[in-house]
């Protein structure tokens, strides 16, 4: 790790510039391409002439369950539960927000619907509410449940919500939130990257909630990242080795598939790996895997802006935010995306 602090990853952004709504059109988005000395602006559709033929990208299929729920306590108080981790047959892993912590034994009525009990605390993180649901959680979350969109959109969910908060091809349900790059990606652009001769692999990382969790210490050696769980297959790691023996590029969608390859490459080598990770990538990180990187526009001094500064250089990348800003991209979850090189 160098010698950055939590200050030296934060900038000024106008309110107005965070997407509260998607693109009318997923490809529509616009794409900043940092590759270059200086930045150019495109439309996220040009991406193709952006790849060579023989790239490889890497997609995170994971897919967003509807983990929101609303109730009360047997007390009657208010208490919104957030699904981090699905425990088959029937219990779950949930952030609980109420006025007074319940305690086990308890039970929680939600949506007016069902009731669940709460076993205990603990998890990954050890930070997680043990729920029991009366069956299968992921049927009643999503009969039941809201799309949980991120703390910065500031309307309920709504059915635009529901089709426009997860990628076209996700379908490995887990995730409490998108992996926002591959949200631009519809199946004319698919279709489009197919004809120019680049190749596709996927990855899963079910994206968790400490995703949002701020970075509180300015010594980022104290920060504890979040734990999530991913999966990276033989097929992908063939897929990795013959792009490279043919000189392609290996391209990751977004941060949560650079976590997972870079994740599985901790040992050396790529391999195929299935487990939690909690990596932090911060500026002087060793990449073994990831040439290029397509992401969105993140939060100051979040750990998604480290990993961006450490892939791309930490000057390079805040100019091209300032850039972004000057020209009015769109922020976050549902703005726009900037393709970088690997430093």
């Amino acid at each position: 790790m160098t010698g950055h602090t939590l200050s030296d990853f934060d900038f000024a952004l106008p309110s107005e510039l965070i997407a509260q709504h998607p693109a009318a059109e997923r490809s529509g988005s616009r794409l900043l391409d940092g590759t270059g000395v200086a930045p150019v602006d495109c439309i996220f559709r040009e991406l193709p002439s952006l790849l060579a033929p023989g790239d490889l990208l890497v997609f995170n299929d994971t897919k967003v369950i509807k983990a929101r729920l609303y109730g009360q306590k047997s007390t009657g108080g208010a208490v919104e539960v957030l699904v981090e981790r699905v425990a088959p047959p029937s219990e779950v892993w949930a952030h609980v927000r109420a006025s007074k912590s319940p305690r086990p034994g308890q039970t929680l009525r939600l949506a007016g619907a069902f009731d669940a009990e709460v076993l205990g605390r603990g998890g990954p993180d050890d930070s997680l509410f043990h729920l029991r649901f009366p069956s299968d959680p992921l049927a009643l979350l999503e009969t039941h449940g809201h799309v949980p969109l991120p703390p910065y959109i500031e309307h309920g969910d709504a059915a635009d919500d529901v089709a426009r908060y997860q990628t076209v091809f996700a379908s490995r349900p887990g995730a409490v939130a998108a992996p926002t790059a591959a949200l631009h990606f519809d199946e004319p652009l698919l279709s489009a990257l197919r004809q120019r001769g680049v190749n596709s692999a996927r990855v899963t990382l079910h994206v968790g909630a400490g995703t949002f969790q701020p970075v509180r210490s300015e010594d980022l050696s104290q920060h504890r990242m979040h734990h999530e769980w991913f999966e990276v297959g033989a097929a992908t790691v063939a897929a990795v080795e013959a792009t490279r023996s043919a000189g392609g590029r290996v391209v990751a969608v977004g941060t949560t598939t650079v976590r997972s390859l870079e994740s599985a490459a901790r040992g050396g080598a790529l391999r195929a790996t299935t487990g939690e990770t909690d990596i932090f990538i911060t500026p002087g990180f060793g990449f073994r895997v990831v040439d290029r990187l397509i992401t969105n526009f993140h939060l100051p001094k979040s750990t998604l802006m480290m990993l961006v500064s450490a892939f791309a250089g930490h000057t390079h990348v805040m100019a091209l935010y300032r850039h972004a800003i000057e020209q009015r991209y769109r922020f976050f979850s549902y703005g726009d995306a900037m393709l970088l090189d690997r430093t």
